[in-house]
């Protein structure tokens, strides 16, 4: 019997799970192009192979909870950012300067990995709930700063964290991709004088 790394079963089992999934994410990072063997993920974690085994029932399953787990991370951090600025204005510099984050530290690059070897339900329907969820609180900002036409708002605002995104992966630095999306939206979220 395994020994158990923590003061209850279920907590063994929780971190466990964790450390596979991590695991998975690193690897799927190394290699976008494939989704990993349970044994390769059971290996990266320093776990027996038996053991990645006894929390998904195939490379698919790992997979699909895999896309459940991370979607749903990635909402949160944008989110949490968000929450702590204080004015419109600055809720939209931390949507963006968020999401900026999220590619600089390989994340995106995560979720393309996930988008080119993944075919699932789950994906499709996390990635739809993950945009959805990320785009509400962005709108609902612009419309607290007085935005005309929040909806198309966002869809620019969206455009230029691509266009960023695009530049921190191709090789610029997340200050510099940092600094020119507030040299660009910095008159727009300033509030305006009374």
């Amino acid at each position: 019997m395994p020994k158990i790394q923590a003061s209850t079963v279920a907590e063994h089992r929780a971190a466990q799970r964790a450390a596979l999934l991590d695991a998975a994410r690193a690897l799927l990072s190394q290699h976008p192009d494939q989704i990993p063997s349970l044994a390769d993920v059971a290996r990266h974690a320093g776990l027996a192979r038996s053991s990645a085994y006894s929390y998904f029932k195939s490379r698919t399953d790992m997979f699909d909870v895999l896309v459940a787990d991370t979607f749903p991370r990635w909402s949160a951090f944008v989110e949490n950012r968000m929450a702590e600025a204080r004015t419109p204005g600055s809720r939209i510099l931390a949507y963006v300067e968020a999401n900026l984050q999220l590619v600089a530290r390989g994340d995106h690059a995560l979720a393309r990995a996930m988008a080119t070897v993944g075919n699932s339900e789950v994906l499709a329907t996390s990635s739809r709930l993950l945009h959805d969820s990320l785009e509400a609180p962005l709108r609902a900002a612009l419309a607290d700063h007085g935005a005309s036409d929040p909806n198309r708002m966002a869809e620019v605002i969206q455009s230029i964290v691509y266009a960023l995104s695009r530049m921190i992966e191709n090789g610029l630095d997340l200050p510099s991709a940092t600094g020119l999306a507030r040299e660009l939206l910095t008159p727009y979220v300033r509030p305006a004088a009374a």
